[in-house]
């Protein structure tokens, strides 16, 4: 479904890295000296170390999809991210050249976690409620399932904590895409994909989101598909079937 508007460049209107402070803004910054306290009661030197962090610090990631013909299909958020799209700023600097300029890139519908999203209940409610707002579909919370533990994409420069989650949806109930609001999703749209094509194009780099991958593999784990065999678990021969396991779902 496509957005109101479509981009045609991002434009630096203002740069205000020189003269701000690291802890205003969106994402704040804490620098950090610090030193390791061994258990023999020995000390390091002090070292500098940057923690980022955001409001509500973690987020919810949601794997919209269908059942179409035998075939799963994914429903992916496609926009333009800031950070991404002006690495081509960069391309001098950059140790391993990108041969790619990244106008758009495609994820799995995700959202910021806010103060009443607490326990499984606040992650399902935020999680439908970025679904209407990403890919236009109303969703009740207790149709959105977990999909296994949170995991930190950058440990070694932020302290986000992702939650992944699944959710089923009819295609021919997508409406208009909500938003949040923001200047940011004004060109955003949504793009469907086969299951095993979508997971295919993670590892190719044409969808080069961590979480979306690991989302994506997670849900083919919950519902029993074999990405590799393109086959589901209950397809499989019987003494296949006991050694893939039963799905998670």
């Amino acid at each position: 479904m496509s957005g109101k508007k479509e981009l045609a460049r991002l434009e630096v209107a203002a740069d205000r890295t020189r003269g701000s402070r690291c802890d205003e803004g969106f994402l704040r910054v804490r620098r950090l000296r610090l030193v390791n306290c061994y258990r023999d009661g020995s000390r390091s030197r002090e070292y500098s170390c940057d923690i980022v962090s955001r409001p509500g610090t973690d987020a919810i990631a949601v794997v919209v999809w269908h059942r179409e013909g035998g075939r799963v299909r994914v429903h992916l958020r496609r926009g333009t991210r800031a950070a991404i799209y002006l690495r081509r700023e960069k391309k001098g600097e950059l140790v391993q050249p990108d041969p790619r300029e990244y106008d758009t890139i495609e994820e799995i519908v995700a959202g910021i976690l806010e103060a009443e999203d607490r326990g499984e209940g606040g992650l399902q409610r935020r999680a439908a409620a970025e679904v209407h707002e990403e890919a236009g579909f109303a969703v009740r919370p207790e149709a959105v399932r977990l999909l296994g533990a949170a995991f930190f994409a950058t440990p070694g420069i932020t302290d986000e904590k992702v939650f992944l989650a699944e959710v089923e949806v009819k295609p021919g109930e997508q409406g208009a895409l909500a938003g949040d609001g923001s200047v940011m999703e004004e060109a955003a749209d949504t793009v469907v994909h086969d299951l095993k094509e979508a997971i295919a194009a993670c590892r190719r780099g044409e969808i080069p989101d961590m979480k979306t991958e690991v989302g994506l593999l997670r849900l083919a784990d919950a519902i029993g598909y074999l990405p590799a065999l393109d086959l589901f678990v209950e397809d499989l021969p019987g003494e296949l079937r006991a050694r893939y396991g039963a799905p998670g779902l």
